[in-house]
């Protein structure tokens, strides 16, 4: 998702020298390939989209995953650009770096005083851990690595699994296919799972599996007598956590202007005038788990019922962002919540209906 984001801006601002590969092409754990593909390409900037990223289930579910895919893909990024002594780079990290009970808005130099979140404890460690390998670097070897510090993104080309996505996209997901059920519109819900399956089902399935599997998935619903259609006023959806903790979100084109803006204008020079290891990247707004649901419900037009899982973990209370210090630079983010979830969804309707691919 960031990473083509990143690409569009730049080729929209008439960049057209780029070099890139996806995961497919390139397994950036690979030291001995990330190697080979700076000796022969040899950028001059890099920017470091690639991550390995979920929500709370999946930082619960795959913590060695989350630990050691991303500190072997930044280690051998970063190593490498200094190897082939490129002129900046630019790290992109997550605002679970901070503690969990981090005092609000998160400021900067907030960053390891205090415990971190448990749920998602490796991939913030992980971050951490690259961001003070770009500052090490730049101390032992005057190297000019850059680190950004995004809240939580959403947009074209997020992923829409519900047991690895996070909320954002989540929710989007879940109450489209509640929409569908309310509108007894099986088919429609069978070209979703043919582009993101749920427990290894696919669109292939009969009616009743599918009724079958979204039932053990947070779906609840009642078939009327005739057995052919789902009850409209019957259908009700089940969101993990209690829907109190806030949550700051910022549109991934926003960031990719960001990031854009910060390799031109800023150095590390800056960081250290500062005495800072990395800058904020955010909308500076926040809305309560509950509410975001009520907003997508309203966009998407569900009718039915949203009940809160209370025994399942909310996360950290609350996750906004100080982005004073690139504000004050002359960044600032322009897409509202409401704006972006709206493009979002388009999105992947269209998706669906393979009007678009993911890039």
């Amino acid at each position: 998702m960031v990473g083509s984001s990143i690409w569009r801006h730049l080729e929209n601002k008439g960049y057209s020298n780029l070099i890139g590969r996806s995961s497919k092409q390139l397994d950036l754990k690979d030291q001995e390939k990330v190697f080979r593909f700076f000796k022969e390409e040899k950028p001059d900037y890099v920017f470091i989209a690639a991550a390995k990223v979920g929500g709370i289930l999946a930082n619960k579910t795959f913590k060695a995953d989350f630990i050691f895919n991303n500190i072997q893909i930044q280690n051998n990024i970063i190593h490498c650009s200094h190897v082939f002594n490129i002129k900046k780079l630019l790290f992109l990290g997550s605002s679970c770096i901070y503690p969990r009970n981090c005092p609000q808005p998160m400021k900067e130099k907030y960053l390891l005083t205090g415990g971190l979140e448990k749920t998602n404890e490796s991939y913030a460690i992980a971050k951490i851990s690259g961001i003070k390998m770009c500052e090490s670097y730049n101390f032992q070897y005057g190297t000019n690595f850059i680190s950004i510090m995004p809240t939580n993104l959403y947009g074209p080309n997020d992923n829409f699994d519900l047991k690895t996505s996070h909320v954002l996209p989540a929710l989007i997901r879940k109450i489209f296919i509640g929409k569908c059920l309310e509108e007894s519109n099986i088919n429609l819900i069978k070209k979703d799972l043919n582009k993101n399956s749920i427990d290894g089902l696919n669109g292939s399935e009969s009616k009743n599996k599918i009724l079958e599997i979204l039932k053990k998935n947070g779906f609840s619903f009642k078939i009327m007598s005739s057995g052919r259609k789902i009850d409209s006023n019957s259908v009700e959806i089940s969101l993990w956590g209690t829907g109190e903790p806030f949550r700051e979100f910022l549109h991934v084109d926003d960031l990719a202007k960001a990031c854009v803006f910060a390799m031109k204008k800023i150095n590390y020079s800056y960081f250290e005038e500062e005495d800072i290891s990395h800058l904020n990247v955010g909308s500076s707004e926040e809305i309560k788990i509950k509410d975001l649901s009520s907003m997508i419900k309203k966009i998407i037009g569900f009718k039915g019922k949203i009940i809160f899982d209370t025994s399942s973990d909310d996360g950290a209370p609350r996750k906004l962002l100080d982005t004073s210090k690139l504000n004050g630079i002359g960044w600032k983010s322009q897409i509202s919540l409401k704006t972006g979830i709206k493009s979002t969804f388009l999105y992947y309707k269209s998706f669906l209906n393979n009007k678009i691919s993911n890039i």
